[in-house]
Formats: C-alpha cells, structure tokens, sequence
C-alpha cells in the first residue's frame, strides 16, 4: 500500500521557470522583452530619463540604439526589470480601463507604499525592489486582496 501523500488533481499547473541566466533564454525573449517596454513606455508617456532609469540607468545613446534596433541580448537584471514592468502594466490593464491604467503610474497614491508620491516616483527612487513591490501590490488586488 502506497501511503505516500499527493496533491489533488488541479487544472493549474505551477508556472515553468525560464532560467535567465541561461543565454539561449535571454536571446529567446530580449527583442520582444525590448519591443513591449518601448509600447509601455509611450502607453505611460514616460520621459526618456525615466524610462532609461527604469532600465537600470542606461546611457541615452545606448537606449535610442535600443529603442531603433531591439535585436539584442539583454543582461538578466534587465529583463527582470522588464518583466516586472509589463506585469504592473498588465495587471494595471486588467484592474482599470484603459486611460487610467495608462495614467496610473504618473497619478499621486495614497497608498502607504508610496507616501503620497507617484508609483512612477516610486520605483524610480526604489529600482528594482520598488517595481517588484507594486508588482505584488497589483497582483495582490487583483487577487481581491
């Protein structure tokens, strides 16, 4: 008798993880990674000084040859920032409509996370950290939390 202990049958399978530091998977999603923050940075009508500092503090030439030519291979923390952005769009995007999503991240909070500073002000001053906790926060309300 197998007395071993399984979790029950679910439709949810637990997410794959893409090794990032694995170059074949950094080459698979850079140019796409690149392409989806340059649509996020004009939906946000960021500035170019914030939206290289979102990348990780990118010099200007490198990031309008970025901005022209995204086939490139991204660094891991790059993509990681990445990501962490479109998943706040996304999840702004599925939480608002459309404008104020788009606006959101310009527009003061309440929010004891951001002091009454813009989420924008937030994740610029905080880096990586800071969009991995807004990241958690909008995934957290769209759980109903």
């Amino acid at each position: 008798m197998n007395l071993a202990y399984a979790y029950p049958k679910s439709r949810f399978e637990p997410a794959v993880l893409v090794d990032l530091n694995a170059r074949g998977e950094r080459e698979r999603l850079s140019k796409s990674a690149l392409k989806g923050f340059f649509k996020l940075v004009q939906a946000w009508k960021l500035r170019d000084d914030d939206a290289r500092e979102l990348l990780g503090g990118l010099s200007s030439s490198t990031f309008y040859e970025w901005k022209k030519n995204p086939d490139r291979v991204l660094e891991v923390d790059r993509i990681t920032r990445i990501s962490y952005l479109l998943g706040i769009y996304k999840s702004l995007h599925i939480l608002y409509g459309d404008q104020l999503a788009d606006e959101w991240v310009m527009l003061p909070n309440k929010n004891p996370v951001f002091a009454g500073r813009t989420p924008l002000s937030h994740m610029l001053g905080g880096g990586l950290l800071a969009m991995q906790t807004v990241r958690k926060l909008l995934d957290a309300r769209r759980g109903g939390l």
